[in-house]
């Protein structure tokens, strides 16, 4: 296999081969784990930072500062929309998780994206949230994610690559199949 440097669909070709072949032989170089902190403001407010996380067999140092996120909620909701809501950042996570799972398996076939754009709509009921009916899931009962995508490939092709990206992208399996979530309290500071 050559090694020499292409860009395809913004990614370093080399590189991707270097890491997948560093991955299968020391598989113990794949475990990651991302952290996210959180704090709450006020009524629906809370802020969430996200700065270090552990992968490639080491903790991470390239992020010099943390990214925020400011979760929020319409007024419909009680808020008063000082930043996306929870569940709508659920939908960004997926779309920018599908996206790239997408286009780094694209590269990795040898196709090049000319442009991806996905709508996403998700169906919620409130009565599960607020306990108005145990029958009803608090959660979404269904996600749409409308892929627009222009690639130099066969339709047959897109549709496989689609199918794949459904399997592959971390965000969307996590969302698709149960996944254990342990919620616990800090042990108490002693005085």
């Amino acid at each position: 296999m050559s090694t020499k440097s292409v860009k395809l669909n913004g990614l370093d070709t080399a590189q991707m081969r270097a890491t997948v072949e560093a991955i299968k032989a020391k598989p113990e170089l794949a475990r990651f784990q991302f952290r996210n902190r959180n704090r709450w403001v006020d009524g629906g407010e809370n802020r969430s930072t996200i700065k270090d996380f552990y992968g490639n067999g080491t903790e991470d140092s390239s992020r010099e500062s943390p990214f925020e996120f400011v979760n929020g909620e319409p007024p419909v909701l009680l808020g008063n929309n000082e930043g996306a809501n929870p569940v709508e950042f659920l939908l960004h996570a997926l779309a920018g998780c599908v996206t790239t799972t997408f286009v780094l398996h694209a590269a990795a076939r040898g196709i090049r994206i000319n442009s991806i754009s996905t709508r996403m709509e998700g169906d919620l009921d409130l009565r599960g949230l607020l306990g108005l009916d145990e029958t009803v899931s608090p959660g979404y009962e269904r996600i749409r994610i409308i892929f627009d995508v222009d690639a130099d490939c066969s339709d047959s092709e897109l549709d496989d690559l689609l199918a794949y990206t459904r399997g592959h992208s971390p965000v969307c399996n996590t969302v698709c199949r149960p996944v254990p979530v342990v919620i616990e309290r800090a042990a108490p500071v002693a005085a």
